[in-house]
């Protein structure tokens, strides 16, 4: 017999059908057996009557000593379990599965492999530390709340991919080993390539903008990008995923953030649509679809505003998280929307390929996003001047001959042109209502973790 998944079980009443999955709980009332087993689809409870069941090719007659004795069958153990899948009195409907109407009446089951004791339980009453978790994070996975996080992760991807194709975006690959630093020199994985110095990329923006020079005009990347950052935030980690974006031909920066929340937009409606009664019932966060367009602040605006609101300033040119939590709470408040436009940063706290304000060189053509606090992209439009960037790159203090390959890029006509960089964990961080990078990663790796 094929598998049935068994979130499709719902629509097989009456069916006999095979699934195959964890034991995620067991519970034994007098002769009755109730098992919830867990697949990649739901959870769903199955009715084992010893005296009717066949295990593992073990008569019936026997299966209640095996099970409820020498067997043992228990926690997390994987089986299969044919049998017919049932309609459920109305009094006894489950709400906390995703198969609460129905329920399978076993009638035969074979023992994939037994786990032994486990370290933590994921579905115990009390989660566990995090720490414990990503230790444990097959197991940690288990718990279909983190195993949501990565459908959403899916599906919010597939919504980028898709708006970037259907707007005739390009997608490229660039190479993560680099011989400089994309910004400054720090923050760098220096590594040992042949008998040269290299580091792993922080960045994909030089060969994004080479993309520019080639005539691609409008290109896309996901990929991995790699931070030397020694910080134990709830924000940080040394190696994430990156969406980046990068456009020809635009008149200004406004172009950018007009295709960003066109773009945002797309992705968070597509998870609403998916997984919106998930995330609500795990997470407790009512996903907003975003109206556009986004508010817009400069970023002197948005320092008078927090002043006004008594938040202290630690950095002239940067924010603070408290100042990034509080703008947006004010953005709230006022516009009813989670998100918020910084623009128009100084050219001081900004990279060297940033374009400078016309009207006040002091400014750079440059963007973040803030998501409820969080800020989830920066963007800018780029000097793509071969004599400006000269410039700007020797008033940043650094030497020209580790740029000399990526300057050839603008000798040879490069059009106007910028991007951006959505952080899909944090992304995903704000659509599900988390405060820790590290819950929202596959595979976290920070100053401390570089297992498993």
């Amino acid at each position: 017999m094929e598998r049935t998944l068994i979130l499709d079980c719902n629509e097989k009443i009456g069916e006999k059908v095979k699934i195959c999955g964890w034991v995620q709980t067991r519970r034994d009332h007098g002769k009755i057996i109730f098992l919830d087993i867990l697949d990649r689809s739901g959870v769903i409870q199955v009715v084992v009557s010893p005296e009717q069941v066949h295990l593992g090719g073990v008569p019936s007659a026997s299966l209640g000593t095996t099970v409820r004795g020498d067997f043992n069958l228990r926690h997390q153990d994987v089986v299969c379990i044919e049998g017919s899948v049932a309609k459920r009195p109305e009094k006894l409907i489950n709400s906390n599965l995703e198969t609460g109407t129905i329920e399978l009446q076993a009638k035969n089951i074979e023992v994939l492999s037994k786990a032994e004791d486990l370290p933590f339980d994921p579905f115990g009453d009390s989660e566990p530390n995090l720490d414990l978790r990503l230790d444990w994070r097959f197991l940690d996975l288990r718990r279909p709340q983190s195993a949501l996080i990565f459908k959403v992760w899916t599906i919010m991807e597939q919504a980028f991919t898709e708006y970037c194709i259907s707007n005739d975006f390009i997608e490229i690959h660039s190479p993560k080993t680099v011989v400089t630093s994309t910004e400054s020199g720090s923050e760098l994985f220096e590594i040992t390539y042949f008998d040269k110095k290299a580091y792993l990329a922080q960045s994909p923006q030089l060969y994004k903008q080479m993309a520019m020079a080639s005539g691609l005009e409008k290109v896309f990347e996901i990929g991995p990008v790699f931070r030397a950052n020694p910080s134990f935030t709830s924000r940080h980690d040394t190696e994430f995923t990156m969406y980046d974006i990068e456009m020809s031909f635009i008149n200004s920066h406004f172009d950018l953030m007009t295709e960003e929340e066109k773009m945002v937009k797309a992705m968070v409606e597509a998870v609403k649509n998916k997984y919106g009664e998930q995330v609500k019932k795990y997470f407790d966060r009512e996903i907003i679809i975003p109206t556009l367009p986004f508010p817009k602040l400069t970023f002197k605006e948005a320092k008078e505003i927090l002043a006004k609101l008594g938040i202290k300033s630690e950095k002239a040119e940067d924010f603070s998280p408290e100042e990034e939590r509080e703008i947006s709470k004010y953005i709230l408040k006022e516009h009813g929307h989670e998100f918020v436009f910084i623009h128009d940063w100084p050219a001081s706290a900004r990279a060297f390929y940033s374009m400078r304000l016309e009207s006040d060189p002091k400014l750079s053509k440059t963007f973040d996003l803030l998501w409820n606090g969080l800020e989830i992209t920066s963007g800018a439009q780029r000097e793509h001047r071969y004599d400006i960037l000269v410039k700007q790159i020797e008033e940043k203090g650094f030497g020209i001959k580790p740029f000399e390959s990526y300057l050839s890029f603008f000798r040879y006509g490069m059009p106007p042109h910028g991007g951006f960089a959505p952080g899909p964990s944090r992304m995903v961080m704000k659509m599900l209502n988390l405060n820790n990078v590290r819950e929202v990663t596959y595979l976290y790796r920070g100053p401390n973790r570089l297992t498993p």
